[in-house]
C-alpha cells in the first residue's frame, strides 16, 4: 500500500512538473504577444503583464512537488556527507519532518487566503480586473502536492526504501566528489 502511495505521488509530481513547464512556455508566448501588440501594432496591452505574473507564480507553486521529487531544491549536503549513516538517517528524518510542518502551515494559510479571495470576490487592481481566486488557487494546489511529496519522501527514508539525502550508507564526501568528477568527465563507474 505504501508503494502504491509513493508511485501515485511520484506520478502526480511528474504531471504537475509538466504542467508547470507548460505554464512557463505559455508565459513566454504571452510576452511575445505583448511585444508584438505594443511595439509592432502600437496597441495598448491590458492583460499580458498580469497573465505572465500569474503564470510564473503558478508554475513555481505547482512545479514544487516535481522539484522536490528530483531533488532540485537548493540544499547543502555538507553536514550529511561528514556524519555517520545513523546520524545521517536521523538528520534526514528531522529535517524532512520540519520541512513537512512548514509546508503544512503554508498550505493551511494559503488555502485560507484563497478562500477569502473567492468568498469576497477579489479582483486585480488593473484595467483587466482579473478575478484573483483563479491565480491564488495555484498556491494551495502546489503546496498540497508538495506536502504529499514530502510525506512520500519521508516515508521512503523511514522505511529504508531510499537512503537519506540520496546517499548510500557508506558514501562520504570523497566518494561523492569522485562520482561528480567521473560524471563531469563523462566516465561511467
Amino acid at each position: 500500500m505504501l508503494d502504491s502511495y509513493i508511485r501515485a505521488v511520484t506520478f502526480l509530481s511528474r504531471v504537475t512538473g509538466l504542467i508547470a513547464a507548460l505554464m512557463i512556455g505559455a508565459a513566454v508566448l504571452v510576452i511575445c504577444d505583448l511585444v508584438v501588440e505594443r511595439y509592432v501594432l502600437n496597441l495598448n496591452t491590458i492583460w499580458q503583464i498580469d497573465m505572465v505574473t500569474y503564470l510564473i507564480v503558478a508554475a513555481t507553486f505547482i512545479g514544487s512537488g516535481y522539484v522536490l521529487l528530483t531533488r532540485g531544491h537548493v540544499n547543502v549536503d555538507l553536514v550529511p556527507l561528514h556524519v555517520s549513516p545513523r546520524t545521517r538517517y536521523w538528520l534526514a528524518v528531522s529535517t524532512g519532518s520540519l520541512a513537512l510542518g512548514f509546508v503544512l502551515i503554508l498550505f493551511v494559510l494559503t488555502t485560507m487566503y484563497w478562500h477569502e479571495s473567492w468568498v469576497q470576490d477579489w479582483h486585480s487592481d488593473t484595467v483587466w480586473r482579473a478575478p484573483l481566486w483563479a491565480p491564488y488557487f495555484a498556491m494551495p494546489i502546489g503546496l498540497g502536492i508538495l506536502l504529499l511529496q514530502y510525506i512520500a519522501d519521508l516515508l521512503s527514508v523511514i522505511t529504508h526504501r531510499t537512503p537519506p539525502f540520496g546517499m548510500a550508507a557508506k558514501e562520504d564526501a570523497e566518494d561523492v566528489a569522485r562520482a561528480h568528477a567521473r560524471e563531469a568527465l563523462g566516465e561511467t563507474p
